[in-house]
């Protein structure tokens, strides 16, 4: 049995001090048509769409049902589904999350507990409210919202703003500096925000699922498409190191009070 909630708390609390900025919301309204939005689309994803890596560091803020988040996280992403983690105090990891082809291994290192073989979307929405998948954590970091699909239909919404149709829900696109960029994105109740753009990247995503999840990332020391080394998607666990179930982590989780475990 876990000591209570401190375990998953580890993996995103008390790291960071400051508070998060006001989260803008995405326009609203029926809108009108917008003719040759093919085009706008692809202006708006030209870049990110191609970004078949990310490394960055992540300020994270906010909350996840009644728990408080904070903290700073040092990612690499690469395509499809390669996915590192660690979470840093004072130079030194408390957790790694690591991931190759789909599974992943889930390093909880003050307590040498460790969750194995399990979906990293499975285990981010464990820690923080929010299932992203590797590659929607790369587009989300990259500025293209949850990927860039192909449009279906689109509508204007106003001099600045777009909201397009496609295979990742609604993309909203807003102008930036003289050109289209990703606004945002909409599906069910997940949406992603963006704020804060210089050079034409965002520097803060705010991610929202309904009432569950309100979560603000600070994105600094952004490169795309730099390499990876693969050993990167690996981590070394600990020969003593206690097994620690999904399940487990899930209830002690800030979504556990919801689940009644």
């Amino acid at each position: 049995m876990m000591r209570g909630r401190r375990l998953a708390c580890l993996a995103v609390g008390a790291l960071m001090t400051g508070c998060a900025p006001a989260r803008p919301a995405l326009p609203s309204g029926s809108g009108t048509p917008l003719p040759g939005f093919e085009t706008v689309y692809q202006e708006a994803v030209q870049e990110c769409r191609s970004a078949r890596t990310v490394v960055a560091e992540l300020g994270l803020s906010g909350r996840a049902g009644d728990t408080k988040l904070r903290g700073r996280i040092n990612a690499g992403v690469a395509a499809p589904a390669d996915i590192r983690l660690e979470g840093v105090v004072f130079g030194r990891p408390i957790f790694i999350l690591a991931a190759r082809a789909g599974e992943a291994t889930l390093l909880l290192m003050r307590e040498d507990r460790v969750v194995r073989n399990a979906p990293p979307e499975a285990i981010v929405e464990a820690l923080t409210g929010v299932a992203l998948t590797p590659s929607e954590l790369l587009a989300v970091v990259a500025g293209c919202g949850l990927g860039a699909g192909s449009p279906g239909s689109a509508r204007s919404l106003g001099a600045d703003w777009a909201a397009v149709d496609s295979t990742h829900g609604t993309t909203y696109l807003r102008r930036v500096e003289g050109r289209w960029r990703v606004g945002g994105v909409a599906r069910g109740q997940l949406t992603v925000v963006y704020a804060d753009f210089a050079g034409g990247l965002p520097a803060t995503v705010h991610i929202r699922t309904a009432d569950v999840a309100d979560i603000t990332l600070r994105i600094s020391q952004l490169e795309i498409n730099t390499s990876i080394d693969p050993k990167a998607f690996q981590v070394e666990v600990p020969a003593d190191a206690v097994p620690l179930s999904l399940e487990e982590l899930r209830r002690a989780g800030p979504m556990g009070d919801r689940s009644g475990g």
